[in-house]
């Protein structure tokens, strides 16, 4: 058998070794390129739209009040257009008699109009009683003053009239027109009494149909446990890409150690509600709610699959909602005393003063030095622990509001929660860490500074709460 060529042999040798060059150089590039997204991307913080708040409740609540202010305006408007029109329709009455019947007619536009001011002030009565009326029922009740006031006139013109042919004297006419008149005014006062009965209860069926829907109030522990859900809900439903830390190609690392700090808080403040807060006390059983978001939320965070981590993440936010449904529908507890608060804020205390540990230090266990790519990890997951705690300290402050005002705890845990918020609001474009007294800005001692003041008005709070 011939032997090959020479010449085609080192022409693969020449192409299979710049191949393999190539190859090794493009997944070179890709991983820096993985590593540059991951150093620069920043997570984006957790939009107050689902944090929620008392903000947008309050001016929800003020909307509703200008909208309820604007529609009382309206009615009073047009229940002062009725009496105008009333009054045009009374003065018309009154000429028209005048001019057919002389004197008589005086006597009638007396009665008409006492007619008139008797019925319009039981209609203010009536409107202040129960508030302004719809235009539709002054309407009526001002045509009702002006066919009473138009037969006050005829009749008192007619009684004038059998007066002069009978030779009666003038002053028992004009009595008689008087009387009726008199009666008159009775008559129209019991059918403005009518009109005002059958608007107030238009005024009330209108009420109730454009009325706004007011807010149901929350039962005490629902607005802890929303707190408790929306950092993780974010991460896992919203977040772009989703959850991080368990995929299998890590391009990012920030985003990564942002979602291992809200996950944290989450798993301490489902084991406080778990064994704390929702019991009495050590002989009281366990919700079984709690219990099972507690075993799901204890999943390691880099679980790819069987089971993987989101998927029982999310479990554990369903389990949550069913607790915060039972708390609404008051079938399951809640207990606001100090001695089921103060685990919760004493293991947020342990986990702010681990990430100030890591904040500060310069050199690491295995006596290494801090390395820069470390000090991103460090500052991104103390983030996420503070960007999830603040909600649930808010929450804290309307659940445990009576308890935290009996030991004024009300401006210690102000104070956190500002802090707090302080370190969830940083957003270098670039992690540095170079020293304190230099060119570069050191990102991590810039965090650890809220981070230490959030764990300092926690010990001050646990221990107001302890005297």
């Amino acid at each position: 058998m011939a032997n090959p060529p020479k010449q085609d042999t080192e022409f693969k040798r020449f192409a299979a070794k710049r191949i393999l060059i190539g190859i090794i150089l493009a997944v070179a590039v890709l991983w820096t390129l993985g590593g540059l997204m991951g150093i620069i991307e920043r997570p984006e913080p957790i939009p107050q739209s689902v944090l929620g708040g008392g903000a947008s409740q309050e001016a929800q609540s003020h909307t509703a009040a200008d909208a309820h202010g604007n529609t009382a305006a309206a009615r009073e408007s047009a229940a002062e257009g009725g009496h105008t029109q009333q009054d045009r329709h009374a003065a018309s009455a009154k000429s028209g008699a005048h001019d057919d019947h002389g004197d008589a007619q005086d006597a009638a536009a007396v009665g008409g109009k006492a007619a008139q001011t008797k019925g319009t002030s039981h209609a203010s009565t009536s409107k202040t009683a129960h508030g302004a009326a719809p235009a539709a029922a002054v309407t009526h009740a001002a045509t009702t003053h002006t066919a009473d006031a138009s037969k006050a006139a005829a009749k008192g013109a007619g009684d004038h009239g059998e007066a002069s042919h009978g030779a009666e004297p003038q002053g028992h006419g004009t009595e008689q027109g008087a009387g009726h008149g008199t009666a008159s005014s009775t008559a129209g006062h019991g059918e403005s009494g009518h009109a005002s009965a059958a608007g107030d209860g238009h005024e009330s069926a209108v009420s109730k149909a454009i009325a706004p829907k007011l807010p149901v109030k929350k039962a005490k522990g629902v607005a802890t446990v929303e707190a408790v859900i929306a950092p993780i809900e974010y991460e896992i439903e919203e977040r772009f890409w989703g959850w991080r830390p368990n995929d299998l190609i890590n391009f990012t690392d920030n985003v990564n150690n942002y979602q291992r700090g809200v996950l944290e808080v989450t798993r301490r403040a489902v084991v406080a509600l778990n064994e704390r807060i929702s019991r009495t006390g050590t002989t009281d059983a366990f919700d079984p709610d709690l219990e099972n978001a507690t075993n799901w939320f204890m999943i390691k965070a880099t679980k790819y699959w069987f089971p993987s981590a989101e998927s029982k993440y999310s479990e554990g936010i369903a389990d949550l909602k069913k607790y915060r449904d039972s708390l609404q529908g008051k079938r399951a507890t809640f207990y606001t005393r100090t001695d089921n608060l103060i685990p919760l804020l004493a293991s947020f205390e342990d986990l702010l003063g681990s990430c100030d540990e890591n904040l500060v230090k310069h050199v690491e266990e295995d006596g290494s030095e801090v390395s820069w790519f470390k000090s991103d990890n460090y500052f991104y997951y103390a983030q996420g622990v503070a960007a999830a705690m603040a909600p649930i300290l808010e929450a804290i402050h309307d659940d445990f509001l009576i308890t935290l005002e009996t030991r004024h705890g009300i401006e210690i845990l102000h104070h956190a929660v500002e802090s707090c918020h302080t370190a969830a609001a940083l957003k270098p474009w670039i992690i540095t860490d170079s020293k304190l007294d230099g060119v570069l800005a050191n990102h991590r001692a810039n965090m650890a500074a809220p981070i230490s003041h959030a764990r300092f008005y926690l010990g001050v709070l646990i221990k107001a709460l302890s005297t």
